[in-house]
């Protein structure tokens, strides 16, 4: 097992897609970010994006952690948008590239700048299928991990998976490419992941099997993940948050047409309380509908 973070309290920031598409108007088909590195604009809107956090976790005295903008990168969704093998390889090397440049610029102010591939699951996150085959998403996801890995990458953080199978078959490849890996699950309103076990169930399967460097939880309310909480050492295997503004289910999220961004104080509350049930954690941000306004809060730094 690889080692979790150490006692240090990293920031790391929100839901970059629903702020770009919503709050920027920036066009994201399939939800896909990664185009941006190959356009100067785009660039520059990635870089003023992770700069606002890179500003929170300064004025809080925390390290930070940059999840790349490759969520949508691993090869059915690059092809959708056009992209081989060859194109996703550099798309994902480039996003590592992008993050330590960054990383560098604020070393100043920002004591340890972390950069993260970011891993998305190979179906939709908000509509899970069938149960998912560990062997087989092992070697789907296998190719962004190696580019991440080749590209220098602290570790890799998969984010918004339902399902035990794909997350094992994620900390395999990442196992066997010599690449730290961090697995996080999504929850519904009742806090269980889409096939009904809860986050310790899914946890305790994936540890049995390959287990990763340590478990987030994102892309569900604070409320909602208290609600499917259990007892037991698992607990201790959370050590980051990323959590929705809203406290709309996935389903009413998936049709909204407008951004449903909550109550910045009210999150920091709700994920204070979190918090107090999962003492290992020391990664916090945002997720779906959440900004630089809601991280900062929880962080307690005014903007």
């Amino acid at each position: 097992m690889t080692t979790a973070p150490a006692a240090t309290s990293f920031v790391t920031d929100g839901g970059l897609e629903t702020d770009l598409i919503f709050n920027h108007g920036v066009d994201l088909p399939d939800f896909a970010a990664f185009p941006l590195l190959d356009q100067e604009d785009g660039r520059k809107l990635l870089a003023d994006y992770y700069s606002e956090y890179a500003g929170i976790a300064a004025a809080a005295g925390a390290a930070l952690v940059l999840e790349g903008p490759t969520w949508r990168a691993s090869p059915d969704w690059g092809n959708r948008l056009g992209y081989d093998a060859a194109a996703l390889d550099r798309m994902n090397r480039t996003s590592i590239e992008f993050l330590q440049e960054l990383g560098s610029r604020w070393s100043d102010d920002v004591s340890t700048v972390v950069a993260s591939g970011q891993v998305g699951p190979r179906g939709d996150g908000y509509r899970p299928g069938a149960a998912i085959d560990p062997d087989e998403a092992a070697e789907y996801h296998r190719p962004q991990l190696a580019s991440f890995q080749a590209a220098g990458a602290d570790r890799a953080t998969a984010l918004t998976l339902t399902d035990p199978g794909e997350a094992i078959g994620i900390s395999r490849a990442g196992a066997d490419l010599g690449l730290p890996v961090a697995v996080s699950f999504t929850v519904e309103t009742d806090g269980r992941l889409p096939g009904g076990s809860t986050i310790g169930e899914a946890v305790a399967a994936v540890d049995a099997a390959c287990p990763p460097a340590f478990y987030y939880v994102n892309c569900a309310h604070p409320t909602h993940v208290a609600r499917g909480m259990d007892d037991g050492a698992w607990r201790e295997r959370v050590h980051g948050l990323r959590v929705n503004a809203s406290t709309m289910s996935h389903e009413e999220l998936d049709e909204s047409e407008v951004l449903d961004d909550g109550d910045p104080a009210q999150l920091a509350h709700d994920i204070a309380e979190l918090r107090r049930l999962l003492p290992s954690v020391s990664i916090v941000g945002g997720c779906c509908g959440t900004d630089a306004r809601h991280v900062a809060a929880m962080w307690g730094v005014r903007r």
